[in-house]
């Protein structure tokens, strides 16, 4: 083949088309053929249904989810055709990845060398070779398997930068600018999707400047940065926020002021909009005025794109089943915007974990909230619901500073062990005379002398314990937990110093940057110790190479690792290859073209770490958050390709080129994408896995009839209403997720019907929870009287029980923290909601305690359904947490019916300190027949047994492990030992981990007569425990030090396992596994465990 009749365009085209068919192949072939945990069930029963989902929404996301949906044949398969969503944009995200790699080195190369068919070769084949490494990347082949948002965001990424290379190629020419306002219709779109993708415009903005300004200085080079950014930030920042706001406020002016209908100022702004755009454009048209016109093109076809937004209100206003945050008019669709229920993350200024210490501060205790409007039809105008002057408590502003990276109140203890503990000194000007009070002395008593004598012990027994407490913390006696503790404890008498700004940099380097971006850039590109989420341990969730030495350098030894931990399907090793090619090709990119690398670097670090500035992420996070940075891993998946191109061209020095390119391009393939795809497919392969749905059909099998369901959090909602809504699975039972149950349109929509489920029996209107109303009710204790629950309610909804606070805000108040839930026997029994042998266990009454100062609105609302509900339907909660809180203090009164949790009038302690899963009675029977229609989801098959699903089975094993005690209990034998071996067949050893949950199996083995079955048992758990102490014993006494809390529990586990023998008098194999443990003991003797 010679140059002529080598067409470079034609062989891009096909070459490219290509990489997508490999990544839809892939794709298709991996994935999910339902939903997954976390965010996936919302997304698809929105999608597939278009609704409402959490802010700040993805209607664009949504109708295309909707378009896909269109094509299931039942729907079963609903969720795999939005899966196939992302599915598809991954494979485009691939195609157009290749074509902007293709583009690039094309232009840094013809300078510099001849165009050839071999260096034509060389470039289309190092553009596969990155952009296949890109497809079989860690963390965007999870994003395109699964319906969220970041695989359609990585396509948009993809499509602007191609877009951008596109402009810049025809910039100058006279229709080049239309693929300006192409970007400008995708920069749009890609707000119903998510906002990552407006990452891309800086590197636009660069492609724009190196175009036009062939002399860099050092000043026009300044500019340029700073107006890329600024130009992303009125984008993100100005242009859409104020236009909504512009919509919002015009719709209240001419509502409430002008008297006009609602849903006028809307329609009258859009009409000026359209009306300003129109005249905009003809007079710039007319005048020539050719710039400007342009601007307002884009800014046009901005909107255009950002119009998806439509769907939001138009969709809320169906009121559909779900329909978070209800963004039915322009003011409530700007707060959805701004994602205010999710409250406030301090980005470039504001206060820091200390505030907490500080309180409020003393010049301006209190700040304004913005006021919430909603309709009200009897009056025709917007109405404000929320107290919103000096609504907001205001931290002190010592505790305030640029650029706040330690700013969470939850993660102190986290905070400190990254960097220094705050530093503290006692208040000279503390008025310790107030405290004597408090000691009940009355000053007025006391002479002179005494009260000085008072005042000082009181303050020498401050510096005294504060004393102590240095002392005790500089000899390690007190830990970071205890020494926030202190300053919780001792705030009011000490002046508390803030986190310093080389503290937050520090923090923000070593962990934001460190361990929340560079590990996942390395995961990528280096491999990955295993699929557990990393806490900073050497053990879990780091980068892993597979190159012994340099692995032990930060993870300590690799030798005689335990089998569980080599297995491990996310244990993935590269030995740096890609990352190496990525690397080299870096390096070539910015000795070729320091114009073009600058455009791809800026795309580099805009997606990578200034995402990680702007997401402050806390430690830890509740899951890994390497998803999100999947841009920054599309830029050195580029460089890959590059790298491939630098290595051809030093091989032209001593091998033809007519063979240097097959060569460098083969063994880069062998090097990097395939190497990737079969150390990951194992991984990320989810074809045949089930396990969320099966979660979400137990939960829901394991309710009674037209139950009532309080759940939590993601994992124990969003896959029940994907079930109820796309599955119609259980539809009778109404899911109240008590999170939300914070929020007035929550409430409302809990008092509908959904599905088959009526309404939930709620009597406070409207009006009484409205915005801010009730969000807390504060307990002032006037008696000590127990009160009935629906007296406590009356009292609450009365508009006289108020008080005021110092802020000036009005609030309601309880004045009794005591009380009773009467309990009709005869309903309790007409109702079925105990079994028949429980009909004498029935209490008269149940005697509640409210803890804490204050009860929230959602705990409220619980209350009042149940004082409204009156055992007509089976309450349920889901088991999520352990706080008494959540279980509305009745934790006594409980009975485990299989995944969750039912309130019943029967007492059933729990012991304080008993294992907070031990809650509850169990009807073995009804337990038994719930458990048994359970679909496990091919669980015990060959698939990938991700940690989530891992993790469900803490819930599984302990509740059937219950079930099997109580069966025992009860001489029901053969229902047990089907319950034993439904546990360990459903849930095998190897593949659910988490093996201290599976002694009881043994002891019940042992129990019904098996002790050969428990005896096997025992001895597969033994075995994983000296395992890992074999691998423990290996290594130096410094690096057992480190992991000494992880030797410790192995060794008390494994002693677990030898009293489960001797508490079933299996003696000789007691004695028999006795000495091999005791030696274990032997070998960690610094540890100080006692021998068996």
């Amino acid at each position: 083949m010679n140059k002529a009749t080598f067409n470079f365009n034609k062989w891009n085209t096909i070459l490219g088309w290509v990489t997508f068919s490999i990544a839809l192949l892939t794709y298709t072939l991996t994935v999910e053929p339902t939903m997954s945990f976390w965010d996936c069930g919302e997304y698809i029963a929105t999608a597939a249904k278009l609704e409402v989902g959490h802010p700040p929404g993805a209607p664009l996301f949504q109708m295309i989810g909707a378009f896909f949906a269109m094509f299931a044949t039942d729907n079963e398969h609903i969720a795999l055709m939005v899966n196939m969503t992302s599915v598809f944009s991954s494979a485009f995200t691939i195609l157009f990845l290749f074509w902007s790699s293709s583009i690039i080195l094309k232009k840094i190369t013809k300078n510099t060398s001849e165009s050839t068919i071999n260096n034509d070769i060389a470039i289309l084949g190092s553009s596969f070779v990155g952009a296949l490494a890109y497809t079989f990347s860690d963390s965007f082949w999870f994003n395109a398997v699964e319906a969220e948002v970041y695989a359609m965001a990585s396509l948009l990424i993809s499509l602007l930068f191609w877009l951008g290379l596109r402009w810049e190629q025809e910039m100058n020419t006279p229709r080049g600018n239309k693929w300006l306002l192409i970007i400008s219709l995708v920069v749009g779109l890609s707000f119903g999707v998510h906002f990552m993708a407006l990452l891309t415009i800086p590197a636009i903005g660069f492609l724009y400047y190196f175009k036009n300004y062939k002399v860099i200085t050092v000043k026009n080079f300044i500019i340029a940065n700073v107006v890329v950014v600024s130009v992303l930030l009125f984008i993100f920042k100005l242009l859409l926020p104020l236009t909504m706001s512009f919509f919002a406020k015009a719709e209240i002016f001419t509502v409430n002021s002008l008297g006009m209908p609602f849903n006028s100022g809307t329609i009258i702004v859009a009409i000026l909009f359209c009306l300003g755009f129109y005249f905009g454009l003809k007079y710039t048209k007319e005048k020539g005025f050719v710039f400007y016109n342009t601007i307002i093109l884009c800014i046009l076809f901005i909107l255009i794109g950002f119009s998806t937004w439509m769907m939001l209100p138009v969709r809320a206003n169906a009121n559909t089943v779900i329909n978070e945050n209800k963004p039915s008019d322009a003011t409530e669709v700007l707060a959805y915007y701004n994602r205010e229920q999710y409250g406030v993350n301090p980005l470039f200024y504001g206060s820091q974990y200390t505030e907490t210490f500080a309180g409020l501060d003393a010049d301006k205790p209190y700040l304004d909230k913005a006021p919430n409007y909603e309709r009200d039809y009897k009056t025709g105008k917007y109405i404000i619901t929320n107290n919103y002057k000096n609504a907001e408590q205001n931290g002190d502003d010592a505790q305030k500073t640029i650029l706040p990276r330690m700013w969470s109140t939850d993660h102190i203890e986290n905070y400190i062990s990254f960097t220094n503990p705050p530093e503290f000194r006692i208040n000279p000007d503390y008025p310790y005379e107030n405290d004597l009070e408090r000691y009940g002395i009355d000053i007025s008593q006391l002479t002179e002398e005494d009260y000085n004598k008072a005042v000082a012990q009181l303050k020498n027994e401050v510096q005294k314990t504060v004393s102590e407490f240095r002392q005790a913390y500089a000899q390690k006696q007190i830990d970071d937990s205890g020494y926030v503790k202190f300053l919780k404890s001792y705030g009011d008498y000490l002046i508390i110093e803030k986190p310093s700004t080389v503290d937050n940099l520090s923090f923000m380097v070593e962990y934001q940057f460190g361990y929340m971006y560079w590990r996942y850039l390395m995961w990528n590109f280096v491999g990955r110790q295993s699929d557990n989420q990393g806490r900073y341990g050497t053990q879990e969730g780091n980068w892993l190479s597979g190159v012994t030495f340099i692995d032990e350098l930060h993870l300590g030894s690799q030798e005689n690792l335990p089998y569980d931990v080599l297995n491990n399907k996310g244990r993935n090793v590269y030995f740096f290859l890609p990352f190496l090619l990525g690397l080299i090709g870096l390096m070539y990119h910015a000795t070729k073209n320091m114009k073009s690398f600058y455009v791809l670097l800026a795309l580099f670090l805009f997606t990578g770490f200034a995402l990680k500035i702007y997401l402050n992420e806390r430690p830890f996070e509740p899951r890994e958050r390497d998803y999100a940075l999947v841009g920054s891993f599309y830029v050195f998946a580029i460089w890959i390709g590059f790298g491939v191109y630098s290595l051809y061209e030093s091989l032209q020095k001593y091998l033809a080129p007519k063979f240097a390119a097959p060569l460098i391009i083969t063994a880069s393939l062998l090097a990097a994408p395939v190497l990737m795809a079969s150390q990951n497919w194992d991984d990320h392969d989810r074809s045949g896995k089930y396990t969320a749905l099966a979660m979400a059909k137990a939960y829901l099998y394991s309710c009674d009839q037209d139950a009532i369901l309080f759940t939590i959090g993601d994992n124990d909602t969003f896959p029940l209403w994907y079930a109820q809504e796309i599955e119609n699975i259980r539809t009778d039972i109404k899911i109240v997720n008590t999170s939300l149950f914070m929020t007035d349109w929550y409430i409302d929509q809990m008092k509908t019907k959904t599905y088959e489920s009526d309404p939930l029996p709620i009597s406070f209107t409207h009006d009484e929870y409205v915005g801010d109303k009730l969000d807390y009710v504060v307990n002032i204790p006037k008696t000590d009287s127990r009160w009935d629950i629906n007296d406590l309610m009356i009292f609450i909804k009365n508009p006289k029980s108020t008080v005021q606070m110092q802020n000036g805000q009005t609030i309601h108040f309880y004045p009794t923290n005591k009380v009773r839930i009467p309990v009709d026997k005869n309903t309790i029994i007409k109702n079925k909601v105990v079994g028949a042998q429980y009909f004498d266990s029935i209490v008269p009454f149940i005697d509640i305690d409210i803890k804490g100062k204050a009860l929230y609105k959602n705990r409220l609302m619980m209350l009042d359904i149940v004082a409204n509900n009156n055992w007509k339907r089976p309450i349920y909660f889901s088991g999520g947490a352990f706080d008494p809180e959540d279980y509305l203090w009745m934790k006594d009164y409980l009975q485990l019916d299989g995944l969750v949790y039912k309130l019943v009038p029967i007492k059933t302690p729990t012991s304080e300190n008993g294992n907070p899963l031990d809650m509850g009675q169990i009807d073995s029977e009804k337990m038994y027949t719930n458990i048994m229609k359970w679909d496990w989801g091919n669980s015990e098959g060959d698939i990938y047994h991700d940690p989530e699903t891992r993790r469900e089975s803490i819930t599984y094993r302990t509740n059937l492990a219950r079930l099997m005690n109580q069966l025992i209990k009860e001489g029901k034998t053969k229902k047990a030992e089907t319950i034993i071996n439904l546990a360990l067949t459903k849930m095998p050893l190897d593949k659910f981990e988490y093996y201290s949950l599976v002694d009881p199996f043994a002891d019940g083995f042992y129990k019904i007569g098996q002790q050969k079955n428990a005896q096997d048992l025992l001895v597969k758990l033994m075995s994983k425990y000296k395992d890992n102490l074999n691998y423990y014993s290996k290594i130096s006494a410094d690096e057992q030090s480190l992991l000494g809390v992880e030797i410790i529990t192995d060794l008390e586990r494994y002693r677990g396992l030898l009293e489960v023998m001797k508490d079933n008098n299996d003696i000789a194999f007691y004695e028999k596994n006795r000495s091999l443990f005791n030696t274990y003991v032997e070998i960690f003797d610094r540890f100080g465990r006692d021998k068996e």
